[in-house]
């Protein structure tokens, strides 16, 4: 079997010939030619993708006609302008106007394929969902699928700045190139979009939630203008991070005061200059009184004085403020699990109707394994966002395999018991659990300009599952594995299953090599690069590891129960009573809940100790087992895309050792016990360990205070 270099770019729109000469003859004969209504921008797109999707995937001109009772078709048009012989055929009354059906209708001797929505958008959602039905190698008899997204805004986070570094970008620089907008269109960000729209994500915000007040300057407003006439035909709306202070720092104002008349009338003219040039601009993301980052709290306000502002200024035009609540204090001695939860909780319901809370995931922050952020399903009365981190800040930056969706998937499939059992976290990100009329996801990015767009091959599926995600929170990591292996490899099953075993288990090796046990948020200062459970020195009490772990002569755990710190009374008393027990805590949670001796005894009859070594050891095992696979998947993949996950494995196997034999070494200080016999020893001390310094490892930021 032989391929072609293939560099990635295309990510899972790649479409090449269908391989399968029987199968490309069927589909070449049910797409005898294409009836598309006629439209506007999004209808041009929908041809363009249409012409090079069935034009490659099905080796063929690809021929638009008017509606032909004499041949196979397909059929793309609104249920308004479909043939009047189909509209007793399709019922749109239950899809949304992102919405759309695909359903194959025999009439005589012919076939057709029918996809129809009520607006252009679903349209093209249904087409980029034909394509990867082709490409999936899957039967159009007898299809029919409806289709509408559960949450309505699924939106990407780039944290780009404007010099195109990215925070926690791990794949090059920024792919937006603000020196050459307005007046350069890069072909990039076309299949940007393309790739989005395929995906069903219909919002992107720019730049940094750490931000930078220029972008908000008429110099940078035009630039943004240029990207918003680009995403528009595809759904996408653009939104810009709000940094809270600009009306001093590009205003001229003497304050930022939220409740001050001259602050509130800046942000007015603000969003009325913006919606003048981008009638669809979405809103505001704001990061404020967070990390260093100036908010309403320097002027003795609170978030809902300074979201409120925002929102009143967005109001007029149907934009939404997404105030993040990513805040902790070095003032605030409270675990910093709880101080979102405090500062948040409270003022439930008394946030305007077009404002929406962005909640992270985990309480802590992107650690490779968090329980749920407790305000989810706090908060029945105001919209929450989840925020998930596609970037790997926290899990090996993009040098690792470790497929996000089991994350995602784990995380929404949670329990919040707010409303008794099955009150599940994806109920509150969609709106069911109490009726939201407003519903969000939102994902930070892992995109830049290399070629691949996202550095490892692999991490170009986490993308890709967010958006199917976002789309459908109910939606099986291992359907969005096979879906996104298929479109972006093949479908041979000897290469299908072992692979997606491989991903499956990718993020639990993860856990294992770098947080067993419940242990979080232990990796070196600044960058989050490797391990640096001995990092104490910093000047803020919860940017130490130390913190975390709090390991001593008497062990090891941050004691969350109510002998602690009490995080576990921000749950409900189901998830409290569960996991305050440890009788009943899932031991992957163990060392996030309780501080426990050293020679505890796991389910397993092993010590704590030994069981720390076990785990780190079978996360090791884990990444060798996983260079055997796609070692032996050589056969079935490109040689340009083998060799390239094959050297980032080798990569991950070096340094998953570094973590557990670093992290054991340091543990032992206070442990003094050997290490499990399972476990390979350490290959160097823990003093060189220590010693090692990565001042310009990707993505760092500098601190903000």
């Amino acid at each position: 079997m032989s391929f072609s270099m293939n560099n990635g770019y295309d990510l899972w729109l790649n479409y090449t010939i269908i391989s399968d000469e029987a199968l490309l003859k069927t589909y070449q004969n049910h797409f005898q030619s294409i009836y598309l209504n006629d439209g506007g921008e999004t209808i041009e797109v929908i041809k363009k993708e249409l012409k090079m999707g069935l034009g490659g995937l099905l080796d063929m001109e690809v021929q638009f006609k008017p509606y032909d009772v004499s041949e196979n078709q397909l059929i793309v048009s609104n249920y308004g302008n479909l043939p009047d012989s189909f509209k007793n055929s399709v019922d749109v009354s239950g899809i949304t106007g992102e919405g759309y059906i695909i359903k194959t209708i025999k009439k005589g001797k012919q076939s057709y394929t029918v996809v129809t929505a009520t607006e252009d958008i679903g349209l093209l959602y249904g087409t980029f969902h034909v394509l990867r039905t082709l490409k999936m190698h899957q039967s159009l008899d007898g299809l029919h699928i409806e289709e509408s997204p559960k949450v309505d805004l699924r939106m990407l986070n780039h944290w780009d700045n404007l010099d195109r570094t990215i925070e926690r970008g791990y794949a090059g620089f920024s792919i937006w190139n603000w020196q050459t907008l307005p007046d350069y269109i890069d072909q990039r960000y076309i299949d940007y979009a393309r790739a989005n729209a395929s995906i069903g994500i219909n919002g992107t915000a720019l730049t940094n939630v750490n931000a930078n007040a220029l972008i908000l300057t008429p110099q940078y407003l035009e630039k943004v203008k240029a990207l918003a006439d680009v995403f528009r035909p595809y759904g996408i709306k653009v939104y810009l991070t709000a940094r809270f202070s600009a009306p001093m720092e590009i205003g001229g104002l003497q304050t930022a005061d939220p409740l001050d008349s001259q602050v509130i009338q800046w942000w007015k003219d603000k969003a009325a200059e913006i919606y003048k040039s981008i009638p669809d601009f979405g809103g505001f993301l704001v990061k404020a009184n967070s990390e260093g980052q100036p908010g309403p709290q320097n002027y003795g306000r609170t978030h809902l004085d300074g979201a409120n502002l925002l929102a009143d200024a967005v109001a007029p035009f149907k934009g939404k403020v997404i105030w993040r609540a990513f805040v902790y204090s070095e003032h605030d001695a409270e675990d910093r699990a709880k101080q979102a939860y405090s500062e948040f909780v409270p003022d439930d319901g008394k946030y305007h109707d077009n404002v929406l809370i962005q909640v992270k995931n985990g309480p802590i922050d992107f650690q490779p394994r968090e329980p749920f952020h407790p305000m989810f399903g706090a908060m029945p009365n105001t919209p929450l966002v989840m925020e998930f981190q596609i970037t790997k800040e926290y899990l090996g930056f993009a040098t690792h395999l470790v497929y996000l969706p089991k994350l995602f998937e784990e995380v929404l499939q949670s329990d919040t018991y707010q409303k008794g059992e099955g009150s599940t976290v994806a109920k509150v990100v969609d709106g069911s659990l109490y009726n939201k009329k407003l519903t969000a996801m939102a994902g930070v990015s892992n995109i830049g300009n290399d070629a691949n767009w996202t550095g490892h091959p692999f991490a170009q599926a986490d993308w890709y599952g967010f958006g199917r995600l976002a789309w459908n929170p109910y939606m099986d990591s291992e359907q969005i594995a096979d879906e996104w292996l298929r479109c972006t490899f093949n479908n041979n099953n000897n290469f299908l299953e072992p692979v997606k075993k491989l991903m499956l288990e990718s993020r639990e090796a993860v856990v294992n090599y770098m947080n067993p046990l419940g242990l979080h948020h232990i990796f070196d200062t600044g960058h989050h690069y490797g391990p640096g459970p001995w990092v104490g020195n910093l000047s803020r009490p919860e940017w130490n590891p130390v913190y975390y772990h709090k390991a001593d002569e008497a062990g090891v755990g941050f004691d969350r129960t109510e002998t602690g710190s009490d995080a576990l009374s921000q749950y409900a008393p189901e998830f409290k009573e569960k996991f305050g027990n440890l009788e009943t805590c899932p031991e992957e949670y163990l060392l996030w809940f309780h501080h426990l001796p050293w020679d505890y005894k796991l389910k397993s009859g092993r010590t704590l100790w030994d069981g720390l070594g076990i785990k780190y050891q079978q996360g090791v095992d884990q990444v060798r087992e996983m260079i055997t696979i796609w070692e032996d998947m050589k056969p079935y993949v490109d040689e340009y895309r083998h060799n390239q996950v094959s050297m980032l494995l080798g990569i991950q196997l070096k340094e998953a050792k570094w973590w557990r034999d670093a992290c054991m070494l340091y543990f032992q200080t206070f442990s003094k016990m050997d290490f499990p016999e399972e476990m390979e020893s350490p290959e160097h001390t823990l003093e060189y360990y220590k010693s090692l310094k990565f001042p310009y490892a990707p993505g760092i930021r500098p601190r903000w205070d």
